[in-house]
């Protein structure tokens, strides 16, 4: 019974610094201190370990001796990577989804476009952007590989809010409506390669100053 309950205090704390990372509020580098944390969320050390296991798993905090468990951070292969994974299993989630695409799904995705157009700040970019490219998908009927492209979206959501926490501008996503007009007219070919080059456009951004030098962060922007 003790273990099921600090199972439950673990995935708490873990999905709550899972966000906090994830949003850009906890910045690489940053220790996460166990006594506080534990503090926070009235647990022991038990389930704020296994939190931190579990944040450490999802390469979201690195355990280093001596400096404890911290933010990890990231670089342009880590961001590379991401993209690449994306490209490929988001086309291969929409070569299965295209046969049982309907115009509501379709008509639904035109809404999130529309949405990610008009957004002024990034947090309401990559909602109505992570909308988007999951209803495209959605009709897939292939769980694991929702779930895999979920996780990837989440760790592409962390770049970008930590790369454009200042100086988000509305812009207009043409790779969005020409991947719905693709799928509108039944060009499963065009639709997959528009994706797969869409979803691996790699931005920068400048970063606040670090000591005397600027950071340039980069992230997914698509």
């Amino acid at each position: 019974m003790q273990k099921d309950q600090d199972d439950t205090i673990a995935s708490r704390i873990s999905r709550a610094l899972a966000e906090r990372i994830i949003h850009g509020e906890l910045v690489p580098g940053s220790r996460l201190a166990q006594d506080h944390i534990a503090e926070e969320f009235g647990a022991s050390h038990v389930p704020v370990r296994e939190a931190f296991r579990r944040l450490e798993a999802q390469g979201l905090v690195i355990s280093l001796p001596r400096r404890g468990v911290r933010v990890a951070s990231f670089d342009l292969k880590q961001v590379r990577e991401v993209a690449e994974m994306r490209a490929a299993l988001e086309v291969l989630a929409l070569r299965h989804a295209m046969p049982n695409m309907t115009p509501d799904v379709l008509d639904a995705a035109e809404r999130a476009a529309s949405d990610a157009d008009a957004a002024r700040d990034v947090q309401t970019w990559e909602e109505a952007n992570r909308r988007f490219h999951r209803l495209i998908v959605s009709t897939c009927d292939m769980p694991r590989l929702l779930a895999v492209i979920d996780d990837l979206h989440a760790v592409s959501a962390r770049f970008l809010f930590i790369a454009w926490r200042a100086g988000w501008e509305a812009r207009t996503d043409h790779d969005h409506r020409a991947i719905l007009s693709a799928l509108r007219q039944g060009r499963a070919s065009d639709a997959c390669a528009i994706l797969e080059r869409h979803v691996q456009w790699i931005g920068r951004a400048p970063m606040p100053k670090t000591g005397a030098r600027e950071d340039e962060g980069f992230a997914i922007v698509g």
